[in-house]
This record gives C-alpha cells, structure tokens and sequence, in this order.
C-alpha cells in the first residue's frame, strides 16, 4: 500500500497504525508533555478566578455536587465522554489513556505549588498565561498523533462527521459545557467566554507548528480541513 509524507495532518488512525508510524522517540516524549502542561495550563486558569474553560466549569460543577477532588472529577468525565466516541467512529490511541490518567493528577499537583491568584494584576497574569499554554500543550500532544483526549475527541469528530469547520464545533460544544457547568455550580466567568473565543485562532496558530510529520495510509481520513 503507498505510503505519503504527511508534514501537517491530523490522522484519524487506529492504535495499531498510530504506534506504526514511526518517530515514537520524538512522538511519546512530546505527548507527555503536551498532557502534563495541558494539566498544569488548567488549574493555572481555574486559580486565575477569572473564569476557566469550559470543561473545566463542568469538572468544578460535578466536583461542588459531589465533593470529590477537581483531578478525579476530571478523570471521571473523561472516561464518561469516551462512550460518544462511539457513535463518531473515532479512533483512541496511547494518548487518549494517558489523557484519562496524566492531566487530572497534573492539575492537582499544579494545585499544591500554585495558590489562588490574589488581586487583578495576578489574575490578569495567572490567565493570560494559562490560556496560551492550554491551547499549546493542547496543540503540542495532538501533534503527537497518538491519539486524542477523550474532549478533543469529541471535538474532531464532530468536525470530521458534520463537515463544519473546527472553530465553529469548538465554539458550540464550549457553551454547551460552560453553561451546563455553570448550572451545577462551576465558575463562570469573563475568562471563560474568551476561552471559547480564542482557543480556535490559538489552535490554529500552534498546531501546524506541532503537528509530527508521520507516514500514513492513503486511505486514513484527516480530522480537520483546518489541519491540512
């Protein structure tokens, strides 16, 4: 079967070929930091107060009605969104399990060495900086190609199944989280909504940036008309 050099596509492979193409010794390396980082760049926006992401509004609704930690909270939404994938036909891979197990406990080590930001100047900082690390360590461990998280899943199949473009996916799926979050208890606030509407232009910046170049099958589907 002929083999392309794809430089910047996102595949939608099965584990099997995920781990078959090649450069795990740069791959691996990048998809765990892209996860810890992506672990940190959350609680470093929750303690922000200024708002987090979406999913994070929905973590801390669950966590306020169920008293466990913001991590295992994480963990347990990740396992619980993997069931959509089925439906959407897409793939997991390395990364989605060490999605699951690595950014829930990054999040809560990050809690132990980073207080709550205290005055506008520390928020202001303390979010500014979460949110272009959220999109890169997101960016960085997609570009892994090992497999997405069980949220970014959700988001690229969406976008491969309706044909719609990746921002506007994204964008519907955060109010929906946001929103139901926020009926739960989550915090919501002016940090969310610019989340929602910067993480699209952030990803698209980064992510041909970070993408692995890889052999693929002809036949493998990109994720995103944006990723080509």
């Amino acid at each position: 079967m002929a083999k392309h050099h794809s430089p910047a596509k996102l595949l939608n492979l099965n584990a099997i070929d995920q781990l078959r193409s090649g450069r795990l010794s740069r791959r691996v390396p990048q998809l765990l930091l892209g996860l810890i980082g992506y672990g940190a760049a959350v609680m470093a926006l929750v303690q922000s107060g200024l708002g987090a992401a979406s999913w994070n509004v929905l973590t801390e609704g669950i966590a306020h009605q169920t008293g466990l930690s913001f991590g295992w909270t994480t963990n347990l939404i990740a396992v619980v969104v993997l069931i959509a994938w089925i439906p959407l036909k897409e793939m997991p891979g390395l990364g989605t399990i060490l999605n699951v197990c690595l950014v829930g406990l990054a999040a809560d080590w990050t809690a132990l060495f980073l207080p709550p930001a205290e005055g506008w100047i520390e928020k202001v900082v303390y979010f500014a900086v979460g949110m272009v690390m959220f999109a890169f360590f997101d960016a960085l461990y997609l570009g892994a190609q090992l497999g997405a998280g069980p949220r970014d899943g959700i988001m690229t199949g969406l976008t491969r199944v309706t044909r719609q473009p990746v921002q506007r996916v994204r964008t519907c799926i955060e109010i929906i989280v946001a929103i139901t979050g926020w009926l739960l208890g989550g915090t919501l606030g002016i940090g969310t909504v610019l989340i929602a509407l910067c993480m699209g232009p952030l990803l698209s910046l980064f992510l041909p940036r970070t993408i692995v170049a890889i052999n693929w099958s002809a036949k493998a589907a990109p994720r995103t008309k944006e990723s080509e």
